[in-house]
């Protein structure tokens, strides 16, 4: 924000039915000045028949001024919207920004309509070239009113790195207040980065914005349009004066569009925004250039907030002049798929709409919109299977109908299709209505660009993977279950794997379905546009994905220091199949293993080394070397374990616990070659028997002895008693007790089944002092609230039972400490009143 002198509140003419010339629709003044709402199929539709009805020679069309080289893909079959023109700078394929467009964005209908009548179309806007270099902040001009910090749209809006971003159109970005609603022109809603005041000449340096207590506030068009018409709701307001009616006049809207924006930037100038004026000075230079080119025949299709800009009385100097200076990076564009979840405003996307299926909807339904909407609905819950009738559409259609009605609104508007459909299709739930606007009012349609649009090399490599494995990208997330042992899925895991690698996280392992071997992989897929940038980025590393990922691993393994970094980074290579960078890596992780003489480093290391063992037989790799490194590292932890577990405090031997547990776990996927077991068997020994131990580990080193059979449970019994024994501080005690029977570790069953240690733990209770018994409480309630419930009912069972009768089972001569011989009758009938109470039965005599 910045200092201003206030601006009185301007007349603004709202543009509607009532601001509307009555007329034919014959030639008017040239150029014919189109300014539209981005992504609006209202403005859509009146720029397909204004254009038909004064058919231009030339099309200019807001979009960067690289694209004319682009123009003509978007007449191939084969293109699909939604998509995006994508630019990106060549020596940093990061710094990127979108230009999305869909099937209802009047910028697409322009460049499909001069296409099939085979007049000529250039994009207007100001360069990528320097649109991506204004990305760096040390490259503003606030002299010129050059904002370096957004370009095209919010939160560094749809672009990579907080780089520039796609179309700076309708709506409310970052720092705009209240419900951030899209207006009918770009530019509008409180964008990132402030600036200087322009010095353009003319009507160029205008106010800066709303001014409020001497403050500049970004203003919102659609916003100040919709209160000066007399309307909170500036979507709806919208929606009603544009997306549900049509005219006859098909240049009569965009007449009172110009008319109204012309107040506005009368009243605020760039409006907030200096960076427009840059914009615009472009703007006005290639409109001159085409008229010199081809006469008055020229119609220009930008948002509606820079139509005034381009009628101002400015020089060729004084424009040139605001462009003078400006930063440039070198830079690539293409188009790729883009998709309608992410031209929803709630993406992030600064020129985003609340609902893009909803006016998809609106745009391509020839006629009964509702009722074709309702249709829609009713198979979307068919499918999910809600019961949704025939009659149950007729009714809805009614209802919005009315709805609207009772609203003084023209048409259903998506409210009232919204609330048609909770009360009526969803029976009042709001559960199956969020699966309708995920669904549909947002959608998953994903688009299609063709095969020959440019692209790095990377990425035509990605796509002929992606055909030949029939692994097509869709924006629905899906889970994909694969078959190691078949040819195709083992060569989609290691593309998966190796894009992972590559940092383009087009699926991410998921849980796999239990019990399948470790020939079973599951993966969720997604595909986001922001794909398209990573690719381009990983492009830096091989014209391949196998060459890429093995040139990023060797790069990795070269620079990463820690042990368990690089362990996993053997992983991923033996995951990916890397066969060439696997030497690299090993030497490396021998080289770390070797200098590393912590512990934990190493205990944090040997599962990767596991796992990749194990899974190497599935995937047929030659993990010899590998074998020799784990082996070492298993031999020097068995070493150094015993001293690293003395003298740690409770936080310490809590994290040590959890790396007994991993290597433990690491050490039984090992083959036998590799796997020192009598050696770990002794260093757990030795660790259950040690009193500077804590007791944590202490009672968890027993607990792994006798589940892998190497103590009897004859032994364990003496080894509890000691640990719980009254000369045991009650919080080691506690701490030995979650180490032994700790709830994740299955150590209810345990007691459930060998009442001897039950007993055991219930005497060690019940002589912990008062004093100390709320210190241990919280241990002992995490310990045990760890268990199943089924398994704490059963303990309490036992307890409620009392001690086996003498010779049975496991019982001792005598029963069992800590339980009673027999029931208490009294205790028990003190629960009655209560019972009775609760089932509402009255108590016998």
């Amino acid at each position: 924000m910045t200092a201003a002198t206030t601006a009185p509140a301007p007349d603004i003419p709202v543009p509607g039915r009532s601001a509307v010339r009555a007329g034919g629709g014959g030639r008017r003044g040239r150029p014919l000045l189109l300014g539209v709402r981005h992504h609006g199929p209202g403005s859509a539709r009146a720029v397909r028949a204004a254009l038909e009805a004064e058919k231009p020679a030339v099309v200019l069309v807001e979009g960067p001024a690289e694209a004319d080289a682009l123009v003509a893909l978007a007449g191939d079959e084969s293109m699909r919207p939604p998509v995006a023109l994508l630019a990106h700078a060549v020596d940093d394929p990061g710094r990127a920004a979108f230009w999305p467009m869909a099937e209802f964005s009047p910028e697409w209908v322009a460049i499909r309509w001069a296409l099939d009548r085979g007049a000529a179309v250039r994009f207007v806007d100001l360069p990528a070239a320097h649109t991506l270099a204004a990305a760096d902040p040390t490259w503003s001009d606030g002299e010129g009113g050059y904002d370096g910090g957004d370009a095209h749209g919010g939160r560094g809006a749809e672009g990579s790195r907080g780089g520039a971003g796609g179309h700076d159109g309708a709506g409310g970005r970052d720092g705009d207040g209240g419900r951030n609603d899209g207006g009918p022109c770009d530019g509008s809603g409180g964008r990132n980065g402030d600036g200087g005041q322009g010095e353009g000449e003319g009507r160029g340096g205008g106010a800066g914005g709303r001014a409020v207590d001497g403050l500049t506030l970004r203003i919102d068009p659609l916003a100040e349009l919709a209160r000066a018409a007399g309307h909170e709701d500036a979507e709806q307001w919208w929606e009603d004066v544009v997306e549900l009616r049509g005219e006859e006049d098909p240049t009569a809207p965009f007449e009172a569009l110009a008319e109204a924006m012309g107040a506005l930037r009368e009243a605020y100038g760039h409006g907030g925004h200096p960076r427009d004026l840059v914009r615009e000075a472009y703007m006005r230079l290639q409109l001159r250039a085409a008229r010199k080119e081809f006469g008055d025949e020229v119609a220009v299709v930008c948002g509606a907030w820079h139509v005034p800009a381009l009628t101002w009385k400015t020089t060729v100097a004084a424009d040139r002049a605001l462009l003078k200076g400006l930063p440039k990076v070198k830079t690539e564009l293409t188009w790729v798929p883009w998709t309608h979840r992410r031209l929803a405003r709630r993406s992030g996307y600064g020129a985003g709409i609340e609902a893009p299926g909803w006016y998809g909807h609106l745009f391509t339904a020839p006629d009964r919109p509702v009722e074709r909407w309702m249709a829609k609905v009713a198979g979307l819950l068919r499918a999910e299977d809600h019961h949704v009738s025939t009659a149950h559409v007729i009714e809805a259609v009614r209802l919005a109908e009315t709805l609207a009605a009772l609203r003084g609104r023209p048409l259903p508007g998506l409210d009232e299709t919204t609330d048609a459909v909770r009360a009526v299709l969803c029976e009042g739930s709001d559960v199956p209505l969020d699966l309708v606007r995920d669904r549909l009012v947002v959608g998953d349609v994903l688009g299609e660009v063709p095969a020959g649009a440019p692209a790095v090399p990377l990425q035509r490599d990605l796509s002929r993977l992606q055909r030949s494995l029939r692994l097509k990208p869709e924006a629905q997330r899906r889970e994909l279950d694969l078959d190691l042992r078949k040819e195709t899925d083992g060569a989609r895991s290691r593309l998966l794997h190796r894009l992972r690698l590559l940092g383009v996280d087009w699926g991410t392992p998921a849980p796999g379905r239990a019990g399948t071997g470790t020939f079973r992989e599951t993966w969720r897929l997604g595909w986001e546009p922001e794909l398209h940038v990573q690719v381009a980025e990983a492009g830096v590393w091989g014209t391949t994905v196998e060459a890429a990922a093995t040139a990023r691993a060797e790069s990795r393994a070269v620079t990463t220091t820690s042990l368990a970094d690089i362990t996993a980074l053997a992983e991923q290579c033996l995951l990916a199949g890397l066969a060439d960078a696997l030497p690299v890596v090993m030497r490396a992780l021998a080289d770390r293993a070797a200098l590393d003489t912590d512990v934990t480093h190493l205990a944090q290391a040997l599962p990767a080394l596991a796992r990749s063992l194990r899974y190497g037989d599935v995937r047929g790799t030659d993990t010899a070397a590998l074998a020799e490194v784990a082996a070492g590292l298993a031999e020097r932890i068995c070493v150094g374990l015993p001293p690293a577990c003395t003298g740690l405090d409770a936080d310490a031997a809590t994290a040590m616990r959890e790396r007994i547990d991993e290597v433990h776990q690491a050490l039984g996927l090992l083959p036998d070659t590799a796997r020192p077991a009598d050696r770990w068997t002794g260093v757990l020994r030795l660790l259950a028997g040690r009193d500077r131990v804590p007791g944590v580990l202490r009672g968890r080193a027993t607990r792994l002895l006798l589940d892998e059979g190497r103590i009897a449970e004859d032994e364990a019994a003496p080894l509890m008693s000691r640990a719980l024994s009254p000369g045991a501080p009650p919080q080691d005690a506690a701490a030995w007790i979650e180490g032994f029977a700790g709830g994740a570790s299955g150590g209810g069953l345990l007691l459930v089944h060998d009442e001897r240690l039950l007993g055991l733990v219930d005497t060690w209770l019940t002589s912990v002092p008062a004093a100390a018994f709320t210190d241990v409480l919280p241990l002992l309630r995490r310990t045990f609230s760890g268990y199943e419930p089924g398994v704490r009912r059963t303990l309490g069972e036992l307890v409620a039972r009392g001690p086996k009768a003498e010779g049975a089972g496991s019982a001792a001569p005598g029963g069992v400490p800590g339980f009673a011989t027999g029931l208490d009758r009294d205790r028990a009938d003190g629960v009655l009143p209560l019972l009775h109470l609760i089932l509402g039965t009255e108590p016998t005599a």
